[in-house]
């Protein structure tokens, strides 16, 4: 099994230190960094993996800047904020916005490992549920303009016959088409086919 990456993001180097030694100690793959901007310049040119803990109040880019920039990303790592006392209100909005947890300051080691590594299965879970999507997405993409649309007409559960009468064909026809859609989307059911456009707009979201 592959060692947990953790990409921890704090502009206190005492703070990356403590954490690199506890979390290497638990282990974890830990790779520090000073800034928000230097963690996006390391995920625009390598694929996101593990999990990232991030402090919520750092100069120039906070970390709910920095949650909204990972969120444009496909299958962005689950991100767990450090927060202080005071900084709770952030956090509940960072929560909002699909933060994995928050832990407070002083952080409690046990509590944020066990946290950590959720977060990592989570990550795991997410980029797993893309590479699915991004396969069925491209199997959509060798329908016919006429094969899309019977499967659109199909995904909502209108039966061959609705679906002649809407396209203005014949409901063999409709067969024919039926039966291309299910052979180029690997789909052994008609089901299986509703839970494959389902997951592609799932991962839309």
């Amino acid at each position: 099994m592959t060692e947990p990456i953790v990409y921890v993001v704090d502009d206190d180097p005492d703070v990356l230190d403590s954490l690199k030694a506890l979390l290497g100690a638990e282990g974890f793959v830990v790779e520090k960094f000073s800034s928000g901007g230097e963690l996006l310049e390391h995920f625009a040119e390598a694929e996101p993996k593990g999990c990232i803990l991030c402090d919520v109040r750092m100069p120039g880019m906070t970390g709910l800047e920095v949650q909204r920039a990972l969120n444009e990303l496909s299958g962005s790592p689950p991100i767990i904020f450090m927060t202080g006392h005071s900084e709770l209100p952030l956090a509940v909005e960072a929560m909002k916005a699909g933060a994995f947890d928050f832990v407070e300051k002083p952080i409690d080691d046990s509590y944020l490992v066990d946290r950590l590594n959720k977060a990592h299965e989570v990550g795991l879970e997410r980029r797993q549920f893309a590479k699915e999507a991004a396969k069925i997405t491209q199997n959509i993409s060798r329908l016919t303009p006429r094969e899309r649309e019977v499967m659109d007409l199909l995904v909502e559960g209108h039966p061959n016959k609705i679906i002649a009468f809407k396209l203005d064909i014949s409901a063999r026809t409709v067969e024919i088409h039926r039966s291309r859609v299910m052979e180029k989307m690997g789909a052994n059911s008609l089901s299986h086919l509703v839970r494959m456009s389902l997951q592609v707009e799932a991962a839309k979201i």
